[in-house]
């Protein structure tokens, strides 16, 4: 039986980096996937091609409404769905190649296929049983099935399969108007689909401000989308989503229902009671400060924990807990983990939002700015939204951001920055950025935390 200093179940961005990180540190790593390829979920079937999808079509309506008022003239614009799903593939390949050839490199042993525990030290591959001084359950989520309308792959679809599909659909209901709801829901949108969010909460992306939350959901209805609120799903029959709002029976006509109602932690088959793992209320595996489970040598992270399911989420918990398991000081500020809604404009937060201060009665200051103010917005198109920065109103020190706009997603992170070191408002306000760039809303938003703006009244 092959001993190892550190077995990773689970090859996705928290598992594949923890092995990465480990193997750089010296110890003998195996990596375990039950895919033929590495990268879990995100590379192979989640964040990945969704964000190939979501550029692509947003090539295609650029190229349909809006290239010639930029001097372009194009002849006949036409879908071809199979060349854009090829174009997806080949990113994802790409991708995954790169992994298994960084993991090649380290000498890190990839084992295909499902593990099980047959003790704390010992898990099983097949018919191989391997052991190891310490293990690392990063085996991360799956889709929320709902119990009255089972996936079939076809009709009731997870995202795993509203990334694939041959053809676009008529008419197409989203079921959970959170983050995967409304990505691939624009997605599709975009490429013709007639597009329904319906979703169960009094708003859609509802961790998000409520200010943020109406802005966005005007944004994305003037691009096609129907969203529905408050509204509860009891069935889907004959092509006819019903639900309820209080009183109201409401029905949707659908050719295809795509269930994003979330995801639950993916902890199937590994027989986590021969190892002695427990799980919470949630069906979480229980973590202490460190990600220890409660058995000796076995370790948890990314979606299998308590936190977001979020892929850098996962690989900052990896690589924290390759450190530690190598005896060195890792460190993760899981307050600080930003969110990122990948729609066109994008969505991003760190921290506390505004609602969030007020109902804790913090007394902050709120520094806004818009891009409609910001030259290389206006160059770009690109003048839907803002930057709001929420500040201590007694220290200055950033508590939280949240940013409605193209390129959220990379704006966030200068704030992010700031904030792991306790950074002010102020501090965000005197550091320069270049000029003209979109990043430079977010220096007049800490600006007018302490109403200091330079392009705004």
């Amino acid at each position: 039986m092959e001993t190892f200093d550190l077995i990773v179940i689970g090859a996705g961005p928290g598992g594949y980096v923890c092995a990465f990180r480990a193997a750089q540190l010296g110890l003998k790593v195996a990596l375990v996937e039950k895919r033929a390829t590495l990268g879990g979920t995100c590379l192979n079937v989640g964040c990945i091609p969704s964000k190939a999808l979501l550029a692509s079509s947003e090539h295609y309506v650029f190229a349909k409404q809006h290239a010639a008022e930029h001097g372009v003239k194009l002849g006949s614009v036409e879908l071809d769905l199979a060349t854009l799903m090829k174009k997806k593939d080949g990113v994802v390949t790409k991708l995954v190649g790169g992994v298994a050839q960084l993991a090649k490199a380290r000498k890190i042993t990839v084992l295909t296929g499902t593990a099980s525990f047959v003790s704390a030290n010992t898990i099983a591959v097949g018919d191989q049983n391997y052991t190891a001084k310490n293990i690392v359950i990063a085996t991360g989520s799956a889709p929320v099935e709902l119990p009255f309308m089972k996936f079939d792959g076809k009709t009731i679809v997870s995202s795993d399969h509203a990334i694939a599909f041959d053809s676009v659909p008529k008419k197409l209901v989203v079921v959970g108007g959170g983050v995967i709801g409304v990505e691939l829901g624009s997605v599709w949108a975009r490429l013709g689909a007639e597009v329904t969010v319906v979703e169960f909460l009094p708003s859609i992306i509802a961790t998000y401000d409520t200010d943020i939350v109406r802005n966005f959901t005007r944004i994305i209805q003037k691009q096609g989308l129907k969203i529905e609120v408050g509204a509860k799903v009891t069935g889907f029959a004959n092509g006819i989503l019903t639900a309820e709002r209080g009183t109201e029976k409401l029905s949707f006509s659908a050719d295809k229902v795509l269930v994003a109602v979330g995801r639950r932690p993916f902890t199937d088959g590994l027989g986590l009671e021969k190892a002695g793992v427990q799980l919470d209320e949630k069906k979480r595996i229980k973590v202490d400060a460190h990600l220890k489970t409660t058995a000796a040598g076995v370790w948890a992270i990314g979606d299998v924990v308590a936190g977001p399911m979020l892929a850098h989420k996962a690989e900052e918990d990896g690589v924290a807990v390759a450190e530690w398991i190598a005896g060195k000081a890792g460190h993760v500020n899981w307050d600080l983990v930003p969110g990122i809604v990948y729609t066109d404009p994008e969505v991003a937060s760190v921290g506390l939002g505004e609602d969030q201060a007020k109902a804790a009665g913090i007394a902050i200051n709120v520094g806004k700015f818009n891009f409609a103010a910001n030259g290389r917005a206006i160059a770009a198109d690109a003048v839907d939204g803002y930057v709001k920065i929420i500040a201590d109103a007694k220290t200055d020190k950033i508590l939280g951001a949240q940013i409605l706009g193209r390129n959220a997603g990379e704006l966030i992170s200068e704030i992010v920055t700031h904030m792991e070191y306790g950074g002010s408002a102020e501090d965000l306000a005197r550091t320069i950025h270049a000029h003209p760039t979109m990043s430079e809303a977010v220096k007049e938003a800490a600006l007018a935390v302490n109403k200091s703006a330079i392009h705004a009244l």
